[in-house]
């Protein structure tokens, strides 16, 4: 390959890269996002982003964020749409351009029998950055954070924490862990309207033009049935 061949090659490659859209995901956090034994990025949001992207005929280049860093890097430009699910709060609304839900989700409350929300020194594990820590703040409950389902069953069996408050998504790889039965820990919905709400994917709101094209692509894969097909490659009942 000649010189000038190279050059041009290297101008277009990263003429695409700048064209691209990038789209922050979770690594450590399935079903929603994880690495498969490959290494490969994968997980029900990332399908789906994938799906919208395929869509719209976009290129789009997928990066692990943490949930607690996802907001901040992409309202600071870093991202062009963060797809883990975020609940759809006014106060979120205020910062980012969120999409149409992509599923509804629920609030499960992890402990043992008897060990009720809000209890004389019961200390409860959320994820750092997450709507129900902000919740669980608010209460002024006892708290400590986890990045991911690993850390936060390993507060609960260290005893760190007697309790924790989780998304849908989160509850389905936590109720599968080993040590979960075993420490005798039950899950129960939290009937919390604050946050049992829509989870969608958010935009950085200079690219707020991708919010139709995005909606009607959510649209048409639940109509021709590639959302109902990826919800039963990652997941064990429906969602919608």
């Amino acid at each position: 390959m000649g010189l000038a061949m190279l050059v041009a090659l290297c101008a277009e490659l990263a003429l695409a890269q700048e064209n691209a859209l990038r789209v922050g995901v979770l690594e450590t956090a399935p079903p929603i996002g994880y690495r498969d034994s490959s290494g490969k990025l994968t997980g029900f949001g990332t399908a789906i982003a994938k799906a919208l992207c395929d869509e719209i005929q976009a290129r789009c280049v997928f990066e692990p964020v943490l949930l607690e860093a996802a907001l901040e890097r992409l309202i600071g430009g870093e991202f062009d749409m963060v797809a883990i699910g975020l609940l759809n709060t006014p106060e979120r609304a205020k910062k980012v351009i969120f999409t149409k839900p992509v599923y509804r989700s629920v609030t499960l409350w992890v402990a043992r029998p008897g060990v009720r929300p809000g209890g004389d020194k019961v200390r409860v594990s959320t994820f750092s950055g997450s709507a129900h820590e902000k919740y669980v703040r608010s209460q002024n409950w006892l708290y400590i954070t986890a990045r991911d389902q690993d850390e936060m069953m390993g507060q609960l069996q260290a005893g760190v924490a007697q309790a924790a408050i989780v998304p849908l998504m989160t509850s389905f790889s936590l109720m599968r862990h080993p040590a979960l039965k075993r420490n005798g820990l039950e899950a129960t919905v939290m009937p919390l309207p604050e946050l049992g709400s829509n989870a969608c994917f958010a935009l950085n709101p200079q690219r707020a033009q991708l919010k139709d094209s995005l909606d009607q692509a959510l649209d048409k894969i639940k109509r021709n049935g590639v959302y109902d097909r990826i919800n039963s490659e990652f997941l064990p009942f429906r969602v919608e």
